[in-house]
């Protein structure tokens, strides 16, 4: 079998199609759920806190002579910081997405639920001529 006929087995094969199909859409959703968090949660937890920038949130941790203010200036110029809240906006979203995952494969669960595998079906009866074989087994051990 030639390489092009076995990547075309594989290629063409359910599993693989879902499975690029799973890629692509769980890309998409994650610039959902990345929007999500970024543009309408964030904000809204930002203005309950008193108008806090999650985005800015940082410490400096090298000299900062210049007094740089923003996170973007102090990491152009090369100091180092660490930056929580870029972190904490980050978290945000990965505890939705898992959540809404975890939502979402529960009701799959829930609707892939197999019905209850039938009962075993007796036996066939067995043959007359099995019986009568039987029968003159048994007579002939007397």
């Amino acid at each position: 079998m030639s390489i092009i006929t076995e990547f075309k087995e594989f290629a063409v094969k359910g599993n693989a199609v879902d499975l690029a199909v799973g890629v692509i859409v769980g890309a998409a959703f994650g610039k959902i759920v990345d929007s999500i968090v970024g543009d309408l949660i964030m904000p809204v937890v930002g203005r309950v806190l008193g108008k806090l920038d999650f985005s800015n949130l940082f410490f400096v941790l090298g000299d900062n002579p210049q007094n740089l203010a923003t996170l973007a200036e102090l990491k152009k110029a090369g100091i180092p910081v660490f930056a929580y809240g870029n972190f904490l906006t980050i978290l945000v979203n990965f505890i939705i997405l898992a959540f809404i995952i975890f939502m979402m494969v529960k009701q799959l669960n829930r609707l892939r639920k197999e019905e209850p595998a039938p009962a075993p079906e007796a036996p066939p009866p067995t043959p007359e001529d099995v019986l009568l074989l039987r029968e003159i087994r048994d007579a002939l051990r007397k």
